[in-house]
């Protein structure tokens, strides 16, 4: 007797990674990297991290019971939306403020647009803008990190009552006892282009200067990214073409008055253009498909960042650059569609 023949749609070829598998190795490829923001900056950087991870999984959790769905924690995207939020905030960055930041990414970032598969934009930099727009003053204070007392105390804008604004003067107080020379308050970036003052690209390679909370080692960013892209649970391609293309169109100003544009060995190295281009860039729902499609979407990112960072009112501009560049996706998509075997392109008749 024969065998009956089973009659499936496609896809009939499946990949040997689940989606659980792949978001549990990201949260794998940012331990390094939280843990380094913990070791900077205390206590503080923990419970910004701890406070942004349990927001998102219980709004995510919370919004499909109330749809009456299975909830899809167990997925561990909401852990790396979690995680990715807090380490693009300023370590002494408001709890309750990162609260609102974390919700806001799961429910307009994910939520919204039907869960994790449906995505237009990047959850955490959903997140990041809103708090961007909404608390303006708090996501550009910088806090100095090593400070000696950072595993005994908070950084006093941390525990800000909610709804409350940050007590700056109190931040102040606290930064002076410190006792930190030449500290301004600065990113490196704001440094640079306000002040025209390049710090030492060595420095911020290994992350010992004032950034985001998890923005400061471009080391342990580059690890956690040839991590991943070795398990093959990250396109390559689309952070060479990020850091490469911001490299090249960085040099060039570069070349033309060094005196008032960074190097473009400070310019990959510094803000958050690691980060975005190895964390966010290549979130598999919200960047391109088609093989030529990621080197235009990354070469746009790394081109965008650049030109705002150099050119905007804003010091830094690899959120809004990613932001477009998801937005751009599904043009970028329609627009490189490979040829499929055997088709015949069509022609245009001509007019008689």
């Amino acid at each position: 007797m024969s065998e009956a023949v089973q009659l499936k749609t496609s896809p009939h070829l499946r990949g040997m990674h689940s989606v659980d598998k792949i978001m549990r190795h990201v949260v794998y490829a940012l331990i390094p990297v939280s843990l380094f923001s913990v070791m900077q900056f205390g206590l503080s950087a923990l419970a910004l991290i701890v406070t942004s991870v349990v927001v998102c999984v219980g709004t995510e959790h919370f919004f499909c019971k109330r749809s009456g769905k299975e909830s899809t924690v167990s997925d561990w995207s909401a852990v790396i939306t979690g995680l990715l939020v807090a380490l693009i905030l300023p370590p002494g960055f408001p709890l309750w403020m990162a609260a609102f930041a974390a919700f806001v990414s799961i429910a307009v970032g994910k939520v919204f647009f039907g869960g994790l598969g449906y995505n237009v934009f990047n959850p955490a930099l959903v997140g990041r803008a809103f708090a961007q727009a909404a608390f303006t003053v708090p996501i550009t204070t910088w806090t100095p990190g090593m400070a000696h007392r950072r595993f005994l105390e908070f950084i006093p804008t941390t525990l800000t009552p909610p709804f409350l604004k940050p007590d700056f003067e109190a931040f102040r107080v606290w930064v002076e006892s410190l006792k930190i020379d030449g500290y301004s308050g600065a990113t490196p970036l704001a440094m640079m282009k306000f002040d025209h003052v390049e710090v030492d690209t060595l420095e911020l390679f290994l992350g010992t200067l004032a950034s985001s909370a998890g923005e400061s080692s471009a080391l342990l960013i580059l690890l956690g990214g040839f991590y991943l892209a070795f398990r093959k649970m990250l396109n390559w391609k689309i952070p060479v073409a990020v850091l490469g293309s911001a490299f090249i169109l960085s040099g060039i100003f570069y070349l033309k008055n060094p005196e008032i544009y960074p190097s473009p060995f400070f310019t990959v190295v510094s803000g958050g253009l690691m980060l975005g281009a190895v964390f966010m860039a290549t979130d598999m729902v919200s960047s391109p498909v088609t093989p030529i499609g990621v080197w235009i979407y990354g070469i746009l990112i790394g081109s965008l960042t650049v030109m705002i960072r150099l050119f905007g009112g804003l010091n830094e501009g690899v959120m809004y650059a990613i932001l477009l560049g998801n937005a751009a996706t599904p043009l970028i998509n329609n627009l490189t569609q490979p040829r499929i075997y055997g088709a015949i392109r069509k022609r245009k008749e001509k007019a008689v």
